[in-house]
């Protein structure tokens, strides 16, 4: 067993704990990159066996995952739902199949949970995402930083504006770099929808805590420099 698997097996062990409360320890990754740089922003991809294609479709799926690679982008950026059942282990074998290609071109994938990603025995479904993103030591939300841009990725399954995660993206806030120009913010569910819950054949009205997190972030922007991005996803076309 290499060193990398070692670390990233005690990781998983030691914060299985941590996982299931929101958060092992605050975590800040940086991408070495210069400007100009351009990242995919995408999402709800579940990815399962081709067979189903109701879940979603798969030759799509594999063709934009394609297209991403021959773009070449300085990262990815997923908003979530990255699995159909996040406690299905073959689910996330289609993701490591279908994705190898980035794997193979050392393109960078930063990901958000989604509903789809905690499906099931939660404990499982985390053990199956934190697997295929050691990096993030067991972190439901984090922070990124690449050039002049900070990705806030948060879990919108967790309080965003209260208890932990509302403590540390306040913090994050307050204390934003000088040459930071651009915030985003990536999380699963969305703080603004045309879509409502009684929509025919199915739809997602914007939920409280991210109404919320929408007032905040407006009553902020007018006081900071930096421009606010959100990145969100839950609502399919």
């Amino acid at each position: 067993m290499t060193l990398h698997k070692l670390l990233s097996y005690f990781f998983l062990i030691a914060g299985t704990a941590s996982v299931l409360r929101g958060q092992a320890q605050p975590l800040e990754l940086t991408t070495k990159i210069s400007l100009p740089f351009r990242f995919v922003a995408y999402g709800d991809t579940r990815f399962t066996d081709p067979k189903n294609t109701d879940a979603s479709n798969p030759v799509v799926r594999q063709m934009l995952v394609k297209a991403i690679a021959d773009a070449r982008p300085a990262f990815i950026s997923i908003g979530g739902d990255i699995a159909y059942r996040g406690d299905d282990v073959n689910d996330w074998k289609i993701w490591d199949s279908e994705t190898a290609v980035w794997h193979d071109n050392k393109i960078l994938v930063y990901p958000a949970l989604g509903n789809h990603d905690l499906y099931g025995d939660q404990k499982v479904a985390l053990t199956n995402y934190f697997q295929r993103f050691p990096d993030l030591q067991t972190n439901r939300y984090y922070s990124v930083r690449a050039a002049n841009t900070l990705l806030l990725v948060l879990d919108s399954s967790l309080e965003e504006t209260s208890g932990p995660q509302g403590e540390w993206l306040a913090h994050e806030l307050d204390r934003l770099p000088a040459d930071v120009d651009f915030v985003c913010l990536v999380l699963h569910h969305p703080p603004y929808t045309d879509s409502t819950d009684q929509t025919v054949g199915g739809g997602h009205s914007a939920r409280t805590p991210e109404q919320t997190l929408a007032k905040m972030l407006e009553q902020r922007q007018p006081r900071t420099r930096a421009r606010f991005v959100v990145i969100a996803g839950h609502v399919h076309n």
